[in-house]
């Protein structure tokens, strides 16, 4: 089965492929396709992740697989969340964001540092599905002081596991593929789909 991600994120579509491997299913990144990325209007999680969905869709004639997912910090009223990609002003750039959060929390107590990843990712099986499969993950833990590890992307150097006692990027791809909000997601996902189908 093909499905096309309705994402031009190389970590993320690493990621997605990684989670997806043992399933049959081959997901080709939009961009692949020659699909520009949807523009993201919508106030929530779930609403951007259908309308990366339906762009995809719509676009290719593929069932498409998108998500949107994002950090949300309870010292900040759950900032960035939602703009968590562009919190600094420019969309992708990782290290800025990273500063201007780690800026923020500056001087706050390891208790007032508690932050989740939270991620939604929807399945359509074409454009107009009127039944999208939607399932969400979310990955609790804590903003640390400053980066640690080298691995995964975005906010993973300063977001802390404390089940593991390392931060995301210093995890093997495998284990956070396994425990992160997105991982939780794709199976709660997987589950949903093998009801549909059964």
């Amino acid at each position: 089965m093909k499905l096309v991600l309705a994402s031009s994120n190389p970590g993320k579509l690493e990621e997605l492929r990684d989670l997806l491997a043992d399933t049959g299913i081959e997901l080709i990144a939009q961009s692949d396709l020659g699909v520009g990325d949807a523009e993201e209007t919508a106030t929530t999680f779930v609403e951007n992740a259908l309308l990366k969905a339906r762009h995809a869709a719509a676009a290719t004639g593929l069932p498409a697989l998108a998500d949107d997912s994002g950090i949300c910090v309870d010292a900040l009223g759950g900032a960035p969340g939602l703009y968590s990609a562009r919190y600094s002003g420019a969309h992708g750039d990782a290290q800025a964001n990273i500063d201007k959060l780690l800026g923020a929390l500056r001087g706050k107590p390891v208790e007032q540092r508690t932050a989740h990843f939270y991620a939604v990712i929807v399945m359509l099986r074409h454009a107009g599905d009127p039944q999208p499969i939607i399932a969400e993950g979310v990955w609790p833990g804590l903003i640390l002081e400053e980066r640690r590890g080298d691995g995964g992307f975005g906010y993973d150097p300063v977001f802390f596991d404390p089940q593991t006692d390392r931060s995301a990027a210093e995890l093997e791809p495998s284990l956070k593929n396994r425990i992160s909000h997105r991982g939780r997601a794709l199976a709660a996902l997987r589950e949903k789909l093998l009801a549909a189908i059964g």
